[in-house]
C-alpha cells in the first residue's frame, strides 16, 4: 500500500498515518510515534523516504500541493537542508539509524547543539544508546574554537564528498619524571639560549635542548629554544632571569610566545616532553615517556596552539589532521585563554584532539 505524508509548516514535521509506525519507525528507525499508528518525520527523514520511493508524496497542508522528492527538497534552497540530506543518506547507506537531535527520542545528546544522533549499528531510537553526536557543516563554514565539543563533525565539500572528523576533549598525560639541576651557566642569544656544561641527564633523559656538535666535552653544551629556556629559568635551573628570557621571546614572536609558553609549561608539568613541531607544521611534537634520547621512540601528538577565540576553516582542519595521520600522530589543538603567561594554570587551556573517522 502506498503512503503519503502531510507537511505541517508550523511544527516542521511530516505526519504519516496508516501502518507508518510499523513500516517506518518500528522496523527502520524513522521518526517518532504519535497517536495510534501515526508517526512524525523530520523533513530530512521524509526526503530520504521520498528519494528511496518508500513514500509516494508529501502534501503541503498550507497549499495542498503534492510534492515529490525534487519539489520537497527545493522548498528551501537557501538553507543547509542539502548538506544535511547528503550526510543523512550517506549514514543510512552505511547501515546506521539516526535521528535529528531535536526529536523527542533523543535525550540530551552528548556534544551540545548537534544535528543528528547516530545510533550504534543494530540499535535504534528507542534503545537509549548513541554512537555519535553529529554536527554537519559545509566546507566554507567557519568553526569557532569555542564551539568544539565531543562528537563527530561531518564536512561536506563543494563536490558533495563527506569527511568525518572525531572531536574529543583530551587531557594529555605522560610519565617523563626528571630531577632538574640548578644554577647552570647560560647565555641569552638573539633567539635561543646556550647552556654551558649542564648535567648530561638534562639532555639524555629529559630531552632539553640540542648538543653543540664538533667538540668533545665531559658535559654537553646545549642550545635551547627560548621556550625551553624560559621554562628552565622560571625554575632556577639556569642562571638567567625568567623575565629577560620571556621578554626576548615576546620580541621574537609577539604575543604568540606567551600562548606557546603556557602550553609548553603545562605539557612539562604533565610529564610530557614537547619538542618543536616545525617540520610537521605544528607548534610541538610530544613524547609521553622519554627514558633515553638514545632509545627515543616516535612522538605521539602534534600540538597546534591557538587563542581560545580562534576561528578555524574546515580545510585547515583537514590539512592538519591529514598531515598528522600521515606521520602516525594525533592532532591536538591547545586553546589558550588570554593572559600574560606569568602563572600557568590548567583551567587556562582546553585540549581537543581531532582525527579522521570512517563510520
Amino acid at each position: 500500500m502506498s503512503l503519503e505524508g502531510r507537511f505541517d509548516a508550523e511544527t516542521d514535521v511530516v505526519r504519516v498515518g496508516n501502518d507508518a509506525r510499523q513500516r517506518y519507525h518500528d522496523s527502520r528507525g524513522y521518526g517518532y510515534p504519535l497517536e495510534g499508528n501515526e508517526i512524525a518525520l523530520a523533513p530530512v527523514e521524509a526526503a530520504h523516504l521520498l528519494y528511496r520511493g518508500d513514500l509516494d508524496a508529501v502534501v503541503d497542508d498550507a497549499t495542498g500541493d503534492r510534492l515529490d522528492f525534487q519539489a520537497f527538497a527545493n522548498r528551501e534552497p537557501g538553507t543547509d537542508f542539502g548538506v544535511r540530506f547528503l550526510v543523512y543518506a550517506d549514514l543510512r547507506e552505511r547501515g546506521f539509524y539516526l535521528s535529528p537531535a531535536a526529536e523527542p527520542w533523543v535525550d540530551d545528546p552528548p556534544g551540545g547543539a548537534v544535528d543528528f544522533a547516530v545510533f550504534p549499528r543494530g540499535k535504534g531510537p528507542g534503545d537509549g544508546e548513541i554512537a555519535y553526536a553529529l554536527r554537519i557543516i559545509g566546507e566554507r563554514t567557519d568553526i569557532p574554537a569555542s564551539s568544539l565539543a565531543d562528537g563527530v563533525l561531518a564536512v561536506v565539500d563543494e563536490e558533495s564528498e563527506i569527511t568525518y572528523f572525531e572531536v574529543t576533549g583530551s587531557e594529555p598525560t605522560g610519565s617523563t619524571a626528571t630531577t632538574l639541576p640548578s644554577g647552570v651557566d647560560a647565555t641569552l642569544l638573539a633567539d635561543r639560549v646556550v647552556l654551558w656544561e649542564p648535567p648530561i641527564d638534562l639532555y639524555e633523559n629529559a630531552f632539553y635542548g640540542q648538543p653543540l656538535e664538533g667538540r668533545e666535552y665531559e658535559r654537553p653544551t646545549l642550545q635551547c629554544s627560548l621556550l625551553e629556556a624560559a621554562y628552565l629559568a622560571r625554575r632556577d635551573v639556569i642562571d638567567l632571569e625568567f623575565g629577560a628570557v620571556r621578554e626576548r621571546g615576546r620580541e621574537v614572536e609577539g604575543e604568540r610566545f606567551d600562548r606557546r609558553l603556557r602550553v609548553y609549561t603545562e605539557l612539562r608539568e604533565r610529564e610530557i616532553v614537547p619538542k618543536t613541531g616545525y617540520k610537521f607544521g605544528a607548534d610541538f611534537r610530544t613524547y609521553a615517556e622519554v627514558e633515553s634520547v638514545a632509545e627515543l621512540g616516535h612522538s605521539e601528538l602534534l600540538v597546534r596552539v591557538h587563542p581560545a577565540e580562534a576561528v578555524f576553516e574546515p580545510r585547515d582542519l583537514a590539512l592538519d589532521v591529514r598531515l598528522a595521520h600521515g606521520v602516525r600522530k594525533t592532532m591536538v589543538f591547545a586553546l589558550v585563554e588570554r593572559g600574560d603567561g606569568a602563572t600557568p594554570a590548567e583551567t587556562d587551556i582546553e585540549w581537543w584532539s581531532i582525527e579522521r573517522l570512517t563510520p
